[in-house]
């Protein structure tokens, strides 16, 4: 049996402990070796040992560490949200802002504000998947609400109307219509991710419109300027091309920077044409046909097209006066600031990308001059 009367011996214990080289990348803590001696009681009370404050001390030591591990590891990204300029609050992905309210809204709300519009343009980023299926998902809350309307496309040009108008008669089938609008060449984006908005047009919409140049002349322009276009292709584009807007060129302007080494373009001034001819063209198409044919027409086309609406929208307005809205199909990717003059409503998304395109004819600056990343 223990004599607890006698005093106990004294025992020496070490503790080893060797910081991975991941404990902290930062090298904050350097512990090589702590020796913690502890002395158990010289003696009972009360048939209890009594223990030496030391074990307090380790305890405090492992704690320590576990914090100090925990807060090594890589810190969480937060989720990008969006903010309006001057407007207090956050948005995050999912998100349906009426730019003009200053405020989320629903999509049941979007649809029914958009009632009283004439002209609706939805953009996009023509390889994200994300953006195709809200497009449809528009189209198709439109068409359930209001009945048939007008869908004009940026991705086919006026010179393919006749192929449109027999695949929507039922005249060709759908392989045919492929090969005649020469899609791969033409457009080169997947086919798949127009193909429901070109059915439910074909099924419930009341047109289908090519609104856009051919491609060969915005390349020339492009490359050579408009002077270098013949006769016979000046009859293609738009009677009435405006090269003054500021705003517009200022824009364009930082696109080129980004991107003309890429797309081997020299002349700015060039390459500013060719985009004035290519959203003139198409604001010109959609008015001459709304001029003889009013009802509602929802225009499909990348974002750069209609953001701050200096491309096609404001082009339209001054051929002729209709009730219009702009839809911008915003990939959040990081914090951003958004701009008011952006578009009428800004629907954030995901950022994925198909990754499947081959490229088009000239560079398109897919989130806008009026927005401002804020990291």
């Amino acid at each position: 049996m223990t004599d607890l009367t006698r005093p106990l011996k004294k025992r020496s214990i070490s503790f080893k402990i060797k910081a991975h080289e991941d404990f902290n990348h930062r090298n904050i803590l350097n512990i090589s070796r702590i020796e913690i001696r502890m002395q158990r009681g010289d003696r009972a009370k009360g048939g209890v040992l009594q223990r030496s404050p030391y074990i307090f001390i380790l305890i405090l030591v492992f704690t320590a560490i576990s914090v100090m591990n925990a807060c090594s590891f890589k810190k969480v990204r937060m989720p990008p949200l969006a903010s309006i300029d001057g407007i207090p609050g956050h948005f995050g992905k999912g998100r349906i802002i009426d730019l003009e309210e200053g405020k989320s809204i629903s999509f049941e709300q979007l649809i029914n504000q958009l009632q009283s519009k004439e002209l609706i343009f939805v953009g996009e980023v023509h390889d994200n998947p994300e953006h195709h299926l809200i497009q449809v998902q528009i189209l198709q809350a439109l068409m359930a609400r209001y009945g048939p309307l007008t869908v004009a496309m940026e991705f086919f040009d006026e010179s393919r109307q006749p192929v449109l108008d027999r695949y929507l008669e039922e005249e060709v089938s759908e392989a045919v219509f492929l090969e005649d609008v020469d899609w791969d060449k033409g457009w080169s984006f997947p086919y798949h991710f127009y193909r429901p908005i070109i059915f439910l047009s074909k099924e419930k919409g009341r047109a289908l419109l090519g609104i856009n140049v051919p491609n060969n002349i915005v390349k020339k322009v492009a490359r050579s300027g408009l002077d270098s276009l013949t006769p016979e292709e000046h009859d293609q584009v738009a009677k009435e091309i405006n090269l003054d807007n500021q705003a517009h060129r200022d824009y364009l302007s930082e696109v080129f920077k980004k991107h003309s080494r890429h797309h081997q373009l020299k002349n700015f001034d060039y390459f500013y044409q060719a985009q004035c001819v290519w959203e003139e063209t198409m604001a010109e198409n959609i008015a001459r046909y709304l001029t003889d044919n009013r009802g509602k027409m929802v225009v499909f086309t990348g974002n750069g097209h209609i953001i701050d609406k200096f491309g096609i929208p404001d082009r339209v307005l001054r051929r002729i006066a209709v009730n219009m809205a702009t839809i911008v199909l915003y990939p959040l990717t990081d914090r951003l600031i958004i701009n008011k003059n952006m578009a009428d409503y800004v629907w954030l998304t995901g950022g994925c990308s198909s990754g499947e395109h081959r490229g088009r004819r000239l560079p398109k600056h897919q989130t806008g001059s009026g927005e401002k990343l804020k990291k």
